[in-house]
C-alpha cells in the first residue's frame, strides 16, 4: 500500500493536476466573452480639458496620436497606435484593419465619457495571431476601466472570428474591393490628394504604414455631401448610438491600401460588428440606416478614385 501511495503522489496526483488546470483553462477560454467598447472614466471636465488631459496620457505612454477626429458636435475621438499594434497587425493578411485603437470622449448631460475600442474584441474580430490583451491592460491603466460595454451580452473568441450578423450577411474577408493602381506609391498618392480636395463628402482622418508589407491604413471621416445624406457619420449614429452611454469609438471608418489594391469593410459588417444587438426593424435599427450601406460604398468608391457601378 506504501509503495502506491508513493506512486499516486509522484505520478498520478501531478498528472490529475495538470489535467484539471488544462480543461480549466481551456474551458476559461472558450466560455468568456468579449464587448467592442471599454467604458475607461467619467469626469466633469469639458471637453477640451478632457481631450487635452487624455491625450498627454496617451504620449506619455508612447502611443501616437496619428489622427483625432470630431465628427459632431460634443465629440472628439484619438486614433492611436504604437509599434506594438502596428507589428501584430502586420502579421495577419488583413490585420491592418486592427492597427490602431479609438479613444472617445463624449460629452453626454454633464459629464464626458472617455472610452476606447477593447484591444482584446478588435483582435478576434480581425483574426490577428495576438489578442493585444498587453494593449488593453495598458489602456486600462492610463485611462481607468470601469466596464466592458456594447451588447447586453459579450460575443465568445469563435463567434467573433467568424462573424455574421445575419445569414447570407458578409463576413469579415467580403471586403469591398474599391479600385486598384499600378503600385502602392501610385496609389497612395492619388489617394492622398482626392481626400485632401473633400469633394466626396469623405475627409482624411489618419494614416498608418504597416511595417514590413507594402500596406498601409487610412482612416476616413463621413461627413456627408449634404445634411441628411445616409453616408454620413452624423446621420448614422444619430439613429444607432442610442444607449446612455456611447459607443463613438465606432467611427472612424477605414480604407486599406494593399500593393495598390484598395477595399474595406462592408457596412453591414464594419457597423454590426460594433452594434451587433441592433434589431432588424423598428426604430433605432438596421432598417433605420437601410440607405447607409451602399451611400458609403458610393462615397468611398468615389473617395478613393474609384469608379461607380451603374
Amino acid at each position: 500500500m506504501n509503495y502506491f501511495n508513493k506512486l499516486a503522489r509522484q505520478f498520478f496526483l501531478p498528472l490529475l493536476l495538470v489535467l484539471f488546470y488544462s480543461t480549466s483553462s481551456y474551458s476559461a477560454e472558450n466560455t468568456a466573452t468579449y464587448k467592442p467598447f471599454i467604458l475607461a472614466d467619467n469626469t466633469k471636465q469639458s471637453l477640451n480639458d478632457a481631450t487635452s488631459f487624455v491625450r498627454n496620457k496617451l504620449n506619455k505612454a508612447g502611443f501616437s496620436i496619428v489622427g483625432e477626429y470630431s465628427p459632431y458636435k460634443d465629440t472628439n475621438i484619438l486614433i492611436i497606435t504604437n509599434d506594438i499594434l502596428k507589428n501584430v497587425a502586420s502579421q495577419s493578411e488583413l490585420g491592418a484593419f486592427g492597427a490602431a485603437v479609438r479613444v472617445s470622449l463624449t460629452q453626454v448631460n454633464d459629464e464626458i465619457q472617455t472610452s476606447f475600442t477593447n484591444p482584446i474584441y478588435t483582435s478576434h474580430v480581425y483574426r490577428m495571431k495576438q489578442d493585444l490583451s498587453d494593449i488593453e491592460s495598458q489602456l486600462s491603466s492610463i485611462l481607468g476601466n470601469q466596464k466592458a460595454y456594447g451588447p447586453e451580452n459579450g460575443l465568445s473568441k469563435a463567434d467573433l472570428r467568424d462573424y455574421q450578423y445575419k445569414w447570407l450577411m458578409p463576413h469579415f474577408t467580403d471586403t469591398w474591393d474599391l479600385t486598384s493602381y499600378p503600385s502602392q506609391q501610385a496609389a497612395l498618392k492619388a489617394i492622398n490628394a482626392i481626400l485632401a480636395k473633400r469633394n466626396s463628402g469623405v475627409e482624411k482622418v489618419y494614416q498608418i504604414d504597416i511595417p514590413n508589407k507594402d500596406e498601409t491604413v487610412i482612416g476616413v471621416g463621413m461627413t456627408g455631401t449634404h445634411s441628411n445624406d445616409c453616408s454620413g457619420d452624423d446621420y448614422i449614429m444619430s439613429r444607432i448610438d442610442f444607449k446612455k452611454i456611447k459607443s463613438t469609438g465606432h467611427l472612424p471608418y477605414e480604407v486599406v491600401i494593399s500593393g495598390g489594391n484598395v477595399f474595406a469593410l462592408p457596412a453591414e459588417f464594419r457597423i454590426a460588428i460594433n452594434f451587433p444587438d441592433l434589431s432588424m426593424m423598428g426604430d433605432n435599427s438596421f432598417m433605420s440606416i437601410m440607405c447607409a450601406p451602399d451611400a458609403i460604398l458610393a462615397a468611398l468608391t468615389t473617395a478613393v478614385g474609384g469608379e461607380l457601378e451603374d
